[in-house]
């Protein structure tokens, strides 16, 4: 009976610690850091910094094999789709060859591996082409980059011909500024290609 008893109350203890812990400030990251979880419980924000920290480790490294690696352990292939889009994005912020060449390399290999998927890829440049205005604040040749990346991956054979269809064109929009009109009289007349 005391065995029992001892039992009840050692379960009771580690119910009571468990609360603790779950109640702590980020205590779910730091529950999975000691026990592990499978990678759909980790919240967004962590995959996110995770995948960032793939790509920069392999730009730094240029070891296929270690971000495979990296993303297989991650467990969430659904997610897939977010590595393409921060690769994509960071190849528009670097703006250089290199970091350009890199990510070809990288994802070709998880293409070709089927690890990521066509359908995570598709996903991952759809969410950058529809983040192209927010992207081009930031870096305004970005369009340029796009087309530019965009040719070496369906190149490479890893983007479709659908995919590379919908990369969004520059936008060319013409705003009639003051030195556009010619007031004449109580008439303002635009000059020819003016938009009115």
């Amino acid at each position: 009976m005391t065995g029992v008893v001892s039992h009840q109350l050692f379960c009771r203890v580690a119910i009571k610690r468990a609360e603790v812990l779950l109640k702590m400030k980020h205590g779910m990251v730091r529950l999975d850091a000691v026990w592990g979880s499978g990678g759909g419980r980790r919240p967004v924000k962590v995959l996110i910094n995770k995948m960032n920290m793939l790509l920069q480790e392999y730009l730094s490294s240029n070891d296929l094999k270690e971000a495979e690696h990296c993303l297989l352990d991650l467990e969430v292939p659904h997610f897939h789709h977010e590595l393409v889009f921060e690769a994509v994005t960071m190849v528009l912020e670097d703006g250089s060859d290199r970091c350009s060449e890199k990510m070809v390399q990288l994802l070709k290999y998880l293409s070709d591996s089927n690890i990521v998927t066509p359908d995570q890829m598709k996903n991952g440049y759809l969410r950058v082409f529809d983040s192209m205005p927010d992207i081009c604040l930031d870096v305004p040749n970005a369009h340029h980059m796009l087309e530019k990346f965009a040719s070496r991956c369906f190149g490479a054979g890893f983007m479709s011909r659908d995919v590379k269809e919908k990369i969004p064109a520059k936008g060319r929009k013409r705003f009639v500024s003051e030195g556009d009109s010619l007031v004449a009289g109580n008439e303002t007349k635009f000059k020819i290609g003016s938009v009115s």
